[in-house]
């Protein structure tokens, strides 16, 4: 019985061609686990997959259920939930490690009349030794236990440069101050031993770096939620350790870079309006994950029949326009819309008929021919039209634009108090989410100049519910803010960014030209990763846990710094204006996601197999508390910029809404009042 990995099982990976973040999980759970499990018998062929909740979220978010069945699996069912007796067919487990399910397996497989005929099990991530002496203990199962792996898949995939954790409650359990970090402790645990099976599957070493806690006053301590990502990194670090002296061929040397954050980087990119297709579509629309509900003719006449369409990877249209700007998506489109009618024999046809012309029957023959293909590619056309139409009639409906150019003008220091003020007062008809938003970005950018009459006055002109107004306050935690409760003998503050003495505005990024308006924003995570790439990330900020000195082995745990100083301030450069027209060369990110995407789609690819080999180091990134879609999206770029697969990882990927519910959700067990603010 192995419990690792070997170089065998591993080298039908590597191959000859570059294979993404992605691929690499795809193809370990189909090659790896799957396919290889065979039987002595070679009759046996056929398969159940034998899976727990949290495994089947990473099997669904890793595999389409064909491919899964093209491995000889005739049958998926969950672990906890009474299964029928197949005694002549092979079971795999993909499972984790825990008690629970431990027992489930050894009561499927012992005595005189086991379930299956022979198990094959994979653990998710490394199991105790005592799990492993409680399974030798039952003689009556050895003998029918194929394999005993330990697989160490333990994230979801949710993009091909991008994976969770699924700790949605991630901000509720670490941000709360109640004096028992029992709860916060067994979540960066959970977190910690998802994320360094990461580096498992990939066979990668990363030097872990991570947001310092930020210096404090001399008269306050230091909260638990500041040491959130030092505590992580320490986490992962334990586990990357194990895995270096436990699987074989782990890297001994550093093959990557690993940035722990939180969400105290970049408090705006949250919440503030993205103008990409993807980040609109979510935003904008009822969407329930990637599924979208798309109305389409009835084929008896009826009423419009409503169909799910899951926007994903293997929708090449989709592919190609989730990071571009909404504006140029949508001449996209119509682009695409004109040329098939042109193109489309059946198309042209049926305009004609329309038209009034008579149809020989080498026309009606020309649309037969080509009807299946003239309908589905009517059909991926038609469903983004509709989309962009309904994304373009919101932003027309809700004024969105004026709004989205205040929040960029605020995020660049190009406006302040004032226009804030005056847009609340002049625009009585902005939903209450949205100037909920626009004082959240005024907070996190003005927070050092928030006093209470600013506040009463924004409350006032927003007509913001208390409830809201504890959103405000709740970025305070994200901030890592070490103010005392309102219980405390000190009165409550409500001050945004204490510590920090950098300008709070962005600049424009340089060599970078505005083309679309409302395009000129950007999450701060951009800059960092390219600070990474250059070897110039602060070291004041961001501490490494390895010892960056040329004779490091792997075995120190002490935490070391990196070489170069910080950069200078930020400054506020004077405002550019794009314009809402055909950009000549739009950089969207969707460049990068043409070098690296599903075998759907390899006909896209851009670049040779040759260049795909010589890219540089992977750079991961983790965000504590959910990331963003402008996150996600300037990984894709920098992917193509730098010629580095940037993989994004987090507790979660956010929409605004989201985001703004689990700030509510913190406010659940520790309300304020407005009498409670003291400045």
């Amino acid at each position: 019985m192995s419990m690792s990995m070997s170089e065998s099982d591993f080298s039908s990976l590597s191959g000859n061609g570059y294979r993404n973040f992605r691929q690499v999980t795809r193809e370990r759970l189909l090659c790896e686990m799957l396919r290889n499990t065979k039987a002595g018998d070679s009759k046996l062929t056929w398969k159940v997959l034998i899976m727990d909740k949290v495994t089947l979220k990473i099997m669904s978010h890793s595999c389409k259920m064909s491919e899964i069945t093209g491995e000889d699996v005739s049958l998926v069912e969950n672990i906890s939930k009474r299964r029928q007796p197949l005694p002549t067919m092979l079971a795999i487990y993909f499972i984790q490690p825990t008690k629970e399910n431990v027992v489930l397996f050894l009561s499927d497989m012992a005595g005189k009349n086991p379930l299956y005929k022979k198990a094959f099990v994979f653990f998710s991530s490394p199991i105790s030794r005592e799990l492993i002496n409680y399974i030798k203990k039952d003689s009556t199962v050895l003998p029918r236990i194929g394999a005993l792996r330990e697989m160490n898949l333990e994230y979801f995939p949710i993009d091909s440069q991008a994976f969770i954790t699924y700790n949605e409650d991630a901000t509720n359990d670490i941000c709360r101050d109640d004096g028992d970090s029992t709860k916060a402790d067994e979540t960066l645990a959970v977190m910690a031993t998802r994320i360094a099976t990461v580096f498992a599957s990939l066979r990668e070493f990363p030097f872990v770096r991570y947001r310092v806690a930020k210096s404090l006053e001399l008269d306050t301590m230091i909260t638990y939620r500041d040491l959130v990502p030092t505590k992580l990194a320490a986490n992962i670090w334990n586990s990357l350790m194990k895995y270096k002296a436990s699987i074989a061929n782990f890297p001994q040397r550093e093959t990557c870079e690993l940035l722990i954050l939180d969400r105290s980087i970049d408090q705006v990119a949250p919440i503030i309006h993205e103008w990409t297709y993807d980040a609109l579509c979510h935003d904008l629309l009822d969407m329930e994950g990637n599924k979208y509900v798309h109305e389409v003719p009835s084929k008896t006449g009826g009423a419009l029949e409503k169909k799910d369409v899951i926007l994903e990877d293997q929708d090449p249209i989709w592919l190609e326009l989730r990071h571009a700007h909404i504006a140029d998506a949508s001449e996209r489109l119509h682009d695409k819309m004109t040329k098939f009618a042109t193109k489309n024999k059946a198309a042209q046809i049926r305009q004609a008929s329309r038209d009034g012309g008579d149809m020989s029957t080498r026309d009606l023959r020309n649309i037969v021919e080509s009807l299946p293909q003239y309908n589905e590619q009517y059909e991926k056309l038609s469903l983004h039209v509709d989309i962009a139409a309904k994304v373009n009639k919101i932003i027309r409906d809700s004024e969105l634009k004026e709004l989205g150019q205040l929040e960029q003008d605020l995020v660049f220091g190009d406006a302040g108090t004032k226009e804030v003020i005056n847009f609340l007062r002049t625009k009585p008809d902005v939903t209450s989410d949205n100037k909920l938003r626009l004082v959240m970005i005024y907070a996190a950018i003005y927070g050092d100049k928030f006093d209470r009459d600013k506040l009463k006055k924004l409350m006032e002109l927003a007509k913001l519910s208390l409830e809201d107004m504890n959103v405000v306050y709740n970025m305070r935690m994200l901030d890592g803010s070490s103010d005392t409760k309102k219980t405390s003998t000190r009165p409550f503050t409500l001050k945004f960014n204490r510590n920090k003495k950098k300008s709070s505005f962005r600049k424009d990024r340089p060599g970078e030209e505005v083309t679309w308006q409302l395009s000129r924003f950007y999450p701060l995570v951009e800059e960092l990763i390219e600070k990474i790439s250059e070897g110039e990330l602060s070291s004041t900020d961001f501490s490494c846990m390895n010892d960056p000195s040329p004779t490091f082995h792997g075995t120190s745990t002490s935490a070391a710094t990196t070489w170069i100083q910080p950069q200078d301030a930020h400054s506020v450069r004077s405002r550019r204006t794009g314009t809402w027209a055909r950009a000549r060369h739009s950089d969207d990110g969707y460049s990068s996601d043409s070098t690296l995407r599903h075998a759907v789609t390899d006909s896209l690819l851009t670049r040779t197999a040759s260049e795909l080999k010589k890219r540089g180091q992977r750079i991961f990134v983790f965000i504590i508390g959910g990331a963003t879609r402008s996150e996600l999206r300037a990984c894709h770029k920098l992917t193509a910029k730098l010629n580095r697969e940037i993989v994004l990882g987090s507790t979660s990927l956010d929409d605004p809404s989201q985001f703004i519910k689990k700030l509510k959700m913190l406010s659940e067990e520790d309300e304020i009042s407005i009498d409670d603010i003291e400045i």
